[in-house]
């Protein structure tokens, strides 16, 4: 039974809270706090948690203070942040992720939205994942991810540092066996999901500003957090970071991330302008953006090369793309390795497929696809 801390200062929200947890035979909720005060004192009393659900929106010491208060006294807990506020205010959500949170729910914005069952799912798959309890059942992607059209398997790297698997499947005399010369188009196209706007913190700041490729990158999250979190990117990078634009071309040493609540794809005309597609649509496994989209917008596209990179996150998405794409296009994969994931779903998923030329820890990706993608 894993034991929970609520951290909310409406007792509404207290009691939806503690009845969708407590709902779960592995989860308990039994204590809960008004303010980041009371949760603090508590935790400093030395009782134990397995995670904390924490509203940032709190009188006398909201929830950003209680996190900064938690790592100035080297208090690891794990949180999850449930709030109005992650939804209305993007950079207080992507602050608390820096800040140490696991990851975050929006709260509804009504009662009769938080008693339904989208809340309640997503608030307990969350607490899984946090707690390190099963997690709730993903759809079957078996099929999906397994070998196509009959091509080589792939060796996959286990080491934690970066090692290389080269030769690609297929013909090999096409495969150059480091970074492509001076001129040839380059694109690096990136999945990640739970975890991810943490572990992009260890990746889009250490890429060079004249890397030799546009980055696209594709994160699950809600529409409203990606503009604050390619916000929040750009500051801390020296590569240029932004949200990406319907109709917007695409430029080397720029990296773009996808709009939450839209899909992304690129499209191509004539081989020399390649620009971004944002549109409003239904999402694909549950995903908007989703990666399978983005990656089978790229299939013939006339890039040299891509780098696929794939990071932490619960489920496959990408896989399918992926897999697609290597049926038209050269391409280079390259996994985050386990140990260095939040959540090991997506690039284990990519991973069984024999899909991975190089497997990475978090700190060494950049690294990895600077190494392969080469600089102008």
């Amino acid at each position: 039974m894993k034991k929970i801390l609520v951290v909310d200062d409406s007792a509404l929200m207290r009691r939806v809270i503690f009845d969708i947890i407590n709902s779960d035979e592995k989860l308990q909720a039994e204590r809960y706090a008004v303010n980041g005060i009371e949760a603090l004192d508590i935790l400093m009393s030395g009782e134990k948690f397995d995670a904390i659900v924490l509203d940032i929106n709190m009188p006398k010491m909201n929830g950003i203070e209680l996190l900064r208060e938690l790592k100035s006294k080297g208090k690891n807990e794990t949180v999850l942040i449930v709030s109005t506020l992650a939804k209305e205010g993007a950079k207080e959500t992507i602050q608390a992720l820096e800040l140490g949170a696991f990851d975050f729910v929006t709260k509804p914005d009504s009662l009769a939205e938080a008693k339904g069952p989208g809340f309640g799912q997503n608030l307990l798959k969350m607490l899984h994942l946090a707690t390190h309890l099963p997690p709730v059942p993903e759809p079957a992607v078996r099929e999906e991810t397994s070998p196509v059209g009959g091509r080589a398997r792939r060796t996959i790297a286990r080491e934690t540092s970066a090692v290389s698997k080269k030769p690609l499947r297929g013909d090999t005399s096409k495969h150059s066996k480091g970074p492509l010369g001076g001129g040839a188009k380059k694109l690096v196209a990136l999945a990640c999901s739970t975890g991810g706007p943490k572990a992009l913190q260890y990746v889009v700041p250490f890429l060079p500003a004249n890397l030799d490729a546009a980055v696209l990158i594709v994160q699950h999250m809600p529409e409203g957090f990606t503009a604050s979190l390619a916000s929040r990117l750009n500051e801390l990078s020296r590569i240029n970071v932004v949200e990406a634009e319907h109709g917007v071309a695409i430029e080397k040493g720029t990296v773009y991330i996808a709009k939450g609540g839209s899909q992304m794809r690129l499209i191509e005309k004539g081989k020399k302008d390649h620009n971004l597609s944002v549109t409003v649509e239904a999402a694909r496994n549950g995903l908007k953006p989703c990666a399978d989209i983005m990656y089978e917008s790229l299939m013939k596209s006339s890039f040299d090369e891509i780098t696929c990179v794939v990071m932490t996150g619960m489920g496959a998405d990408g896989t399918k793309g992926i897999l697609q794409l290597e049926q038209t296009n050269k391409i280079y994969v390259i996994a985050q390795d386990e140990a260095s994931c939040t959540v090991y779903g997506m690039p284990k998923a990519i991973a069984e497929a024999d899909a991975v030329d190089e497997v990475a820890e978090l700190k060494k990706i950049a690294d990895a696809i600077t190494k392969h993608v080469g600089v102008r």
